[in-house]
């Protein structure tokens, strides 16, 4: 196939004419440069053919941004870079500065989806090197600037504490991305928290680089706008550059890169490209572009300028770049045919290796004074403070206020400012720091304040955080557990955003454990056995904690303390706790549910029905196997479920339960498929006593 943007490059270098003049004592510098620009454009060359070819499935390139070769040259290989997709040649400028590889082929073989590429392993193709700091990213949408603005703030957080992190103290975060996704609000978010940082005096070396090209697919930006949102921003400093103009990028990206560094503060370096040959493969520019502007970005063409430059400079002739020209293209095509056939995955087990958890059966009793959910919960966040240097607890309201209800009360002076933080509002850079704490070596325990804001952040959890070792074959992780109020039954409290019991949105994320505690000795074994996950394994854990059963003292008689236990133990990831051990009718359920089926299953018991009631308590791994023996047990069960009954966790119960061939008599009772109202309205559609004990007696009438 013939490409424009090919033709047009071959025959306007052989029309140029040579000075004579001597050749420039960085001759060497820039045909580094240029070499890592060509096979950037090599690689987009090959990716079309692997497609045509039916080896390929990738075929968005960086065509017109080869100027981010410049940006690399600028950094240093250990600075931490999270990169835009079309960022080629950054990758390959990068991989020089470090001896060993061979990052040609290493692209490729992401193009082919093979097995052995080193980073993704076959699962997708990114610009991702452990060895080169180079952490992949998706980056469609800039979701990946939350995690830039973790990762900038972990390398100082780090140095304060006196901890380690991959990178040098001094290095500086860069990441990149287009001018479409500099709208988005995870990327409008991400660059107000850096700069709120940098407001607050607090050092965050951080250089956001959009790479601007006047285009999202078809959709234009307005002339002039990156620089109107972004050219005047108090404590953002503003850089700018043509990204076609290869000394000009340089040395703009350098100046940039040395305000950062020395300064430590974040920096905005715009960079105008050309985008050639279309967003993808698929994209038919013809049908939204004019011919005059595709003949004008070909003039602009980023190769095409630092080939003049070259030839002017005297640094080489036409001839000598189009024998370099065409000896990358060999090159590039010699290794795609080497790879187009090579193994992909062959199985299941491969695909979902990086996410398989490393389980432990090992759970120990708890011990000391009872206390309430609330106490547990913060009587364990301050051990694990004291025996985890590297772990931080922040979100809104948790330092000084001590959260909403109480709950990281007195951790501030337990575990000193550097550990125990206020942040902005903004769910997206709340979990973006985890993000990039997580990187850093540390442990982040972050609290979304309640469940329903989770979900103007989801993202970041889920095409984030647990996308990374899927995208990485493990290599890169994000250790964290995400504590997060939520649920219902807030008496005289409420509405929708403070009584969720929307859990789908997590429940389907692969790899992500979901720990649902519901007594104070489970709360604070499963809080450790998610710190223990999370340090040990890299995995990304949500604890859910049931508002309501915060303060709650007594289960079924006034001052019994029913529910007190003391904290302490452990409890292993992925195991139920049985309560009873009746032979009539077993009782499935969580959280808030577990008080309430307990108190339907004793007036039950009056009545000589015989229970047992079973707390899940993670709903992610699911404890199947602990659930099928006590559905054995009985022969029939009840899912008692708070949530919704279009996505609620009962759902998955009764699936497994088909699943493994269950014979036995089964039935749910579930909230209302609503949002939760204000007041007693929502006793109207949430689970309770008196449902599941309706729903108990219905099922033994039918199953007799």
């Amino acid at each position: 196939m013939t490409e424009p943007a090919d033709v047009h490059f071959l025959e306007t270098v052989a029309s140029l004419v040579p000075p004579d003049v001597p050749v420039p004592p960085d001759a060497v510098r820039l045909l580094n440069l240029f070499d890592a620009q060509l096979g950037s454009r090599h690689l987009d060359f090959a990716a079309r053919r692997l497609r045509a070819d039916g080896h390929g499935y990738y075929t968005i390139g960086s065509s017109g941004h080869e100027g981010n070769a410049a940006v690399a040259a600028a950094l240093r290989p250990d600075d931490p870079a999270l990169l835009h997709y079309r960022s080629g040649a950054f990758f390959l400028e990068r991989a020089r500065q470090v001896p060993g590889g061979d990052p040609l082929r290493d692209v490729l073989l992401g193009l082919v989806a093979a097995a052995e590429e080193p980073i993704a392993g076959g699962r997708h193709k990114v610009f991702g090197s452990h060895r080169l700091h180079v952490i992949p990213q998706t980056s469609t949408i800039a979701s990946h600037l939350p995690r830039a603005l973790g990762v900038a703030f972990a390398i100082e957080r780090a140095a304060r504490l006196g901890l380690d992190t991959p990178w040098p103290r001094d290095a500086v975060t860069v990441c990149s991305f287009g001018d479409a996704s500099a709208n988005h609000s995870t990327a409008t978010g991400a660059i107000n928290a850096a700069v709120n940082c940098g407001y607050q005096g607090l050092p965050l070396p951080l250089l956001f680089v959009c790479e601007d090209n006047g285009l999202g697919i078809s959709v234009r930006t307005p002339p002039g706008w990156i620089h109107a949102a972004y050219g005047s921003r108090p404590g953002l400093a503003y850089f700018h550059a043509d990204g076609c103009d290869l000394a000009d990028a340089q040395a703009v990206a350098s100046q940039a890169v040395d305000w950062v560094r020395e300064r430590r503060r974040p920096a905005f370096l715009h960079l105008r490209t050309v985008r050639l040959m279309g967003h993808a493969g698929s994209d038919v520019e013809s049908s939204y572009r004019t011919p005059a502007e595709l003949a004008t970005d070909l003039d602009r063409d980023p190769l095409l300028q630092t080939a003049r430059m070259l030839v002017t400079t005297g640094a080489a002739t036409p001839a000598e770049i189009i024998d370099r020209y065409e000896a990358k293209r060999a090159e590039v095509t010699a290794l795609a045919a080497k790879v187009a056939t090579a193994p992909r995955l062959a199985s299941a087990a491969a695909v979902m290796a990086p996410l398989r958890l490393t389980r432990t059966d090992h759970e120990a009793p708890a011990t000391g004074s009872p206390m309430t959910v609330a106490q547990a919960i913060n009587h364990t966040l301050g051990d694990l403070l004291d025996e985890h240097p590297g772990l931080l607890v922040f979100g809104e309201d948790v330092a000084r206020k001590g959260g909403v209800y109480g709950v990281t009360r007195g951790l501030l002076k337990r575990g000193g400012a550097a550990r125990v933080f206020d942040t902005i509002l903004d769910e997206q850079s709340i979990l973006g720091l985890a993000l990039g704490f997580g990187l850093a070596g540390m442990v982040p325990v972050p609290e979304i304040q309640y469940l329903a804001y989770l979900h103007n952040a989801a993202d970041q959890i889920r095409g984030e955080a647990a996308t990374l070792p899927f995208f990485s074959s493990g290599r890169y992780r994000n250790p964290m557990v995400v504590r997060v109020p939520g649920y219902a039954y807030q008496k005289g409290f409420g509405g929708h955003f403070h009584n969720d019991n929307a859990v789908a949105a997590l429940r389907d994320i692969p790899g992500l454990v979901i720990a649902s505690p519901a007594r104070p000795d489970d709360a604070a074994g499963m809080l450790r056995a998610c710190v223990n996950a999370a340090e040990t394994g890299g995995h990304v854990c949500v604890f859910l904690e049931p508002i309501a059963l915060y303060h709650v003292r007594d289960l079924h008689d006034e001052d019994d303390g029913g529910w007190l236990a003391p904290p302490g133990g452990t409890v292993p990831i992925g195991r139920a706790r049985t309560y009873g051990d009746g032979r009539d009718l077993t009782i499935v359920t969580f959280a808030n549910g577990l008080r309430m089926s307990l108190r339907a299953a004793r007036r039950l018991e009056s009545r000589g029905i015989g229970c047992r009631v079973v707390d899940l308590r993670w709903l992610a791994p699911l404890p199947v196997d602990d659930l099928l023996r006590e559905a054995d047990a009985t022969g029939t069960v009840l899912v008692a479920d708070e949530t919704r009954r279009t996505g609620g966790v009962s759902e998955a119960v009764l699936t497994a339960l088909a699943d493994a061939g269950f014979q036995g008599r089964t039935a749910r009772v579930a909230s209302e498929d609503t949002f939760i109202p204000l007041g007693d309205a929502a006793h109207h559609v949430l689970l309770s006593e008196t449902a599941i004990q309706d729903a108990a007696d219905d099922l033994l009438r039918r199953s007799r």
